[in-house]
């Protein structure tokens, strides 16, 4: 046997003192033979020669004998935790596998430790974990929150053990992972003294001058704060006594770790906090009388003492998710000093100094939300069983709402369930996202369309000449992954539109036709077109013929200029009248006249479409009895006109717009260099033309923005969008 197998005396005689705590503390789980069955499996691994101590040069046996300990006794873990704890390392070394132990202690046991070997596959990955993401990842990863516990207990172990361990970096990682890792877990789940432990070790282990700087000044003014509590609660004592209260008092100080952090938020030195301790008030309370008890007692300690009101704390009403109650409040004490009193039962007390173990030892406990929608679950679990067994057969009801995965690098992203590769590729970059074809998924190539699942590790894969597509909006999950898309389509459009655009206007010059915006527009709309982007979408796609758009171009022009043989005479039976759109009016024949000079009647101009002079416009009541005024184009004009004709009153502008009015331009072109000057330029030497403000977003190339402008009527509105449409690089210019 080689020396590092070897157990020293010292250890020996700590392992059979373990072992005994360990028997006792699970006694009442254990099967006929388990006792013989656990001894026979250890003692095997530690003579097959195949178990290694660490880097610290800890035994791992002994280590495990520890964790099971602290496990049993300040978790509350029976059999089948303790039993998985012990055999954890018999996996590790290989020695034995998971259906191996199935096959000797059962399926429980088996799946804590898949669990176990789950997350130790997971550090493989080099994550980066000192973050939410990684936390709430080992949770999904777990499936058995007892896999958790048992973490938090080894870990709480390891650091105990390395307090004089020469290995100075190893011992580093272990205190900051302790820090931001495992301690948050240890406070969701509400164990607080374990949770103090942890961060507590790792200040004295990462910032040693300041733990022990601390710890003396605690030390040094030991005698006077324990002289300090009893002058203020013996006066409470006698009150709670007179009262008929049973209870007993304790002053506790709060940890080394959580006054550093006073100290670091606040900018001071230790002698600016003043809050070093809180009062705790225990009553011995029936489980009916709980609550009036404790509020009993918080007006018996108000009544002495200034409270502060907004330094209260109800946990008692409405607990915490991690079931913790308690009643806190900051009062005056003796020589103007504030102190924190907390009240509590000893159920509340249990609960809050032992976590979940505590729960499991009274029933009846209501909770208001579980522990990440998942500790609430547990807890039902739990009541429904009459012992600390129930735990054995409890296995965790967590769904996954979210999914966890990996770069390359180790860098862990959440997505919500479902979410694809095209999603992440999209989180990633907007040009990663438009160019993805596939990912390399823990190592296997995969579509766009493979959904990602929690510890996957995702390496997107791009072709320059790919280009997103309409279907990819049924592909992603994420609203920030659809947006993308939508742009890029979008912008692929208004490209591939001009370039339509430029190609039909070289073959009316090859025709010698001039073309007229008015008569094409008229066109446009002939074939069925609300847009002028649609027309030049489907002419880009070849779905409308070159030569047949100017055949009918021409058709429209000599139809304008009556041209064409006069039409057949019809009969006035072959006709039916329909009442025009714009014409659904309230059934008056008055026209609201817009003036700024009119009085009398209360009305505003709408903010859907920004109305301005020369617009055709009409005039909506609204429930108040002002009227909004709308163009006759605005998005909502249909809708208002279906649903509220009633309401509706013609409207025009009055003789010529002596105001200045808002309006909203869209601008899109390339991202040139001294675009955006050239387009202030501009509106700048227009007369009566003011520029409110300009956002300009470049991707990719692109520019696309918005434009605020003041002007008098749509008529220098038109001038100007002409005169923008003429710089280099502009692609469009709407009206919003």
């Amino acid at each position: 046997m080689n020396d590092w197998l070897n157990f020293t005396a010292e250890e020996k005689r700590a392992a059979v003192q373990l072992y005994t705590t360990i028997k006792d503390n699970i006694a009442d789980s254990l099967a006929p033979g388990d006792e013989q069955l656990i001894r026979r499996h250890v003692l095997q691994a530690i003579g097959s020669h195949q178990l290694q101590r660490d880097i610290f040069g800890l035994n791992p046996i002994l280590m495990a004998l520890q964790t099971a300990s602290l496990a049993s006794t300040e978790i509350g873990l029976k059999r089948d935790g303790v039993f998985a704890i012990l055999l954890y390392s018999n996996i590790l070394c290989g020695f034995e596998t998971v259906d191996q132990i199935s096959d000797s202690f059962g399926n429980s046991v088996a799946a804590i430790l898949r669990g176990l070997c789950r997350i130790h596959d997971l550090y493989k990955k080099n994550p980066v974990i000192e973050s939410e993401n990684f936390r709430n990842l080992l949770l999904t990863f777990a499936e058995d929150m007892r896999v958790i516990l048992i973490m938090i207990a080894d870990r709480v172990n390891l650091m105990r053990q390395i307090r004089d361990t020469t290995h100075e970096e190893a011992k580093r990682e272990v205190s900051e992972e302790a820090s931001y890792l495992y301690a948050p877990l240890a406070h969701k789940l509400g164990l607080y003294k374990l949770k103090s432990e942890l961060e507590d070790l790792s200040l004295k282990y990462l910032e040693h001058d300041a733990y022990y700087m601390i710890k003396e000044h605690l030390n040094a003014t030991k005698r006077s704060r324990d002289a300090y509590i009893e002058r203020f609660i013996a006066p409470i004592a006698q009150k709670l006594t007179d009262a008929g209260l049973k209870f007993h008092m304790k002053g506790r100080t709060k940890s080394i770790h959580s006054i550093w952090q006073k100290m670091k938020k606040q900018k001071c030195d230790f002698d600016g906090i003043y809050d070093l301790f809180a009062i705790r008030i225990i009553l011995d309370s029936p489980l009916d009388k709980e609550k009036m008890q404790c509020w009993q007692t918080f007006s018996i300690v108000t009544d002495m003492y200034q409270p502060n009101p907004k330094r209260l704390r109800d946990w008692i009403s409405v607990p915490k998710s991690n079931g913790y109650e308690c009643l806190h409040i900051t009062v005056l004490g003796p020589e103007n000093k504030w102190v924190e009193v907390q009240i509590r039962t000893e159920r509340m007390d249990e609960i809050a100094e032992h976590g979940l173990a505590a729960h499991w030892r009274y029933k009846g406990v209501k909770s208001e939300g579980g522990l990440d929608n998942w500790l609430a679950s547990i807890r039902a679990a739990l009541e429904a069983g009459d012992d600390l067994q129930v735990m054995d057969q409890f296995k965790m009801d967590l769904t996954e709402d979210e999914v966890y995965v990996f770069t390359p690098k180790g860098d862990l992203f959440k997505f919500p369930q479902g979410a694809t590769v095209l999603d992440f590729a999209y989180y990633v970059h907007t040009g990663v996202g438009n160019s993805c074809i596939g990912a390399r998924l823990n190592g296997k190539i995969v579509s766009i369309r493979e959904t990602l699942h929690s510890g996957d590790t995702v390496e997107i894969l791009t072709q320059s000449n790919q280009k997103p597509k309409a279907n990819w909006l049924n592909i992603v999950k994420t609203a920030k992954a659809k947006a993308k898309i939508k742009l890029a389509i979008k912008e692929t459009q208004a490209k591939e539109g001009l370039l339509a655009r430029e190609m039909l206007e070289r073959r009316f010059k090859n025709r010698k036709i001039e073309v007229d915006e008015t008569t094409m527009n008229l066109l446009i709309k002939k074939l069925g077109f609300k847009e002028r982007s649609d027309f030049y979408k489907q002419v880009a796609e070849g779905k409308l013929d070159f030569n047949s758009i100017i055949e009918k171009y021409i058709e429209v022009r000599d139809h304008q200029l009556n041209i064409n043989s006069q039409r057949t005479v019809q009969s006035a039976e072959d006709f039916s009248y329909e009442r025009p759109a714009s014409d659904k009016t309230a059934d008056n024949d008055d026209v609201l006249v817009i003036d700024r000079n009119l009085k009398g009647i209360d009305y505003s101009l709408a903010k859907c479409c920004h109305p301005i002079y020369g617009d055709d416009v009409f005039g909506f009541v609204t429930v108040s009895g002002g009227i909004k005024i709308h163009r006759k184009d605005c998005p909502n004009a249909p809708e208002l006109l279906r649903r509220f004709g009633y309401r509706i009153v013609k409207a025009r502008w009055s003789g010529k717009g002596n105001s200045k009015y808002s309006i909203t331009l869209r601008i899109i072109g390339n991202d040139d260099i001294g675009i955006v000057s050239n387009i202030t330029n501009i509106i700048s030497k227009e007369e009566k033309i003011v520029m409110r403000s300009i956002n300009i977003d470049s991707n990719d190339g692109l520019f696309s923005g918005n434009l605020v402008v003041m002007i008098d009527n749509t008529s220098k509105m038109a001038n100007l969008i002409k005169k923008l449409q003429t710089v280099k690089g502009v692609k469009s210019v709407t009206r919003l």
